[in-house]
């Protein structure tokens, strides 16, 4: 059957794609992927090269120059405490009328730092002495009294006698020099008892003048005119608790807290050497006064007093302190050589057998070989490899090599 003309044909050609219409989608993926890449390798390259880069961090000393005199056996540190230190306060609750005193001022003992309101006090005293001076006006009055009763009585004791006064008579007579005796013998026992009172009052009145205990400097001003102060803590912010406190410079002395583990090393008597921390080039010889037996189980330390030889205006208290244990002096030995320098034991290294340290140049690190000698408490003597001044590595890495460059820990 033959096909009608008029039908329409499929037209294949409009199924086609132009150049313009083409979505380049594959090559978009390929490039996103490949700039991820290069990103991570980027990173990762980096990475290494800065931890390649890295300067690990070590602590570092100075060799110091081996002196000779007695080794060093421990170091320490603490401050400089006086042994007589006072906080001056007032015995009674009162008003300061007067303070004579500045910071720094040199007091004597028995000198007046302060005053109180004495006023209430003082009229009790006056109020003492006026029942003492009354009784005692009193005691004339019946001393005169009893001078009569006695020659009424001896004019009893005669008429009685003659047989002309009646018994009854001579009776009231001599109760009544007796009554007069009792009464001046009371109004004494009050008198002693008002000169008591009058001591008390006295002693009140003592009590509003503040004094210096001992010889010392005043190192602290602690109430002002107008103020109250008390003896004990008031509930408010309004009521001092002391007046001064004096603390006398010729009883300094060095508290230190040194580790139990190490205490076997202090004795009594031992020398010191302390250095302060205000004056680091002064060397002050002391030597230990005692040490305290007892220990602090939170600390683990055994409190050790060092007195100085010598005191000097300088020293004061609530310094920082460094002090340094000396022990007994070594023997001589013919022909052995000095230590070239002193380094911390912890600086020595050992590797196959052989000691050595590790010297900053700079920022690297050198390795040298050392010859040691004995210990001087914590530090170890160098005869060889290293001299007074360098400076060695305490602590670091343990692969710290020959050359590596490191960072100095601040």
């Amino acid at each position: 059957m033959a096909t009608p003309s008029n039908t329409p044909k499929p037209d294949l050609g409009s199924l086609r794609i132009g150049e313009s219409q083409r979505k380049p989608r594959s090559t978009g993926k390929l490039f996103s992927i490949a700039a991820a890449l290069l990103g991570v390798l980027i990173i990762v390259t980096g990475g290494v090269f800065a931890f390649r880069n890295q300067r690990p961090v070590v602590e570092v000393a100075i060799a110091q120059k081996a002196t000779a005199g007695r080794p060093a056996l421990l170091n320490a540190s603490g401050y400089v405490t006086p042994r007589r230190r006072a906080t001056v306060a007032a015995k009674i609750t009162g008003r300061v009328t007067a303070v004579n005193f500045d910071e720094g001022m040199h007091v004597r003992e028995g000198y007046v730092l302060a005053t109180l309101d004495d006023s209430d006090v003082r009229r009790a005293l006056d109020s003492a002495t006026a029942d003492r001076n009354a009784t005692e006006a009193s005691i004339a009055d019946l001393e005169v009294q009893l001078k009569y009763a006695q020659l009424e009585l001896h004019r009893a004791l005669e008429l009685q006698a003659a047989g002309v006064q009646s018994q009854e008579t001579l009776d009231n007579a001599r109760t009544a020099a007796d009554s007069l005796r009792a009464k001046i013998s009371l109004a004494k026992q009050q008198v002693i008892a008002a000169e008591a009172r009058i001591r008390e009052a006295q002693q009140a009145v003592d009590n509003c003048v503040i004094r210096a205990p001992f010889d010392g400097i005043a190192v602290s001003k602690d109430a002002q005119v107008g103020e109250m102060v008390s003896p004990i803590s008031a509930g408010g912010g309004f009521t001092r608790t002391g007046i001064a406190t004096i603390v006398d410079m010729n009883s300094n002395e060095i508290e230190v807290d040194v580790n139990e583990a190490y205490i076997a090393r202090v004795l009594p008597g031992q020398p010191v050497t302390a250095v302060l921390d205000a004056y680091p080039d002064w060397q002050i010889p002391s030597r230990v006064r005692t040490v305290i037996p007892t220990a602090d189980r939170q600390k683990a330390t055994v409190k050790v007093r060092i007195s100085f030889i010598k005191l000097d205006p300088r020293i004061l208290p609530d310094m920082g302190v460094k002090v340094t244990f000396l022990g007994n002096e070594p023997e001589a030995k013919n022909g052995a050589p000095a230590p070239a320098a002193l380094v911390p034991q912890d600086a020595v290294r050992e590797d196959s057998g052989k000691k050595f340290v590790f010297l900053v140049k700079e920022d690297h690190v050198e390795r040298r070989a050392v010859s040691i000698g004995g210990t001087r408490g914590t530090d170890a003597e160098i005869f060889a490899g290293v001299s007074a001044g360098d400076t060695v590595v305490v602590k670091g890495p343990a692969n710290l090599h020959d050359g590596q460059a490191v960072e100095i820990k601040k």
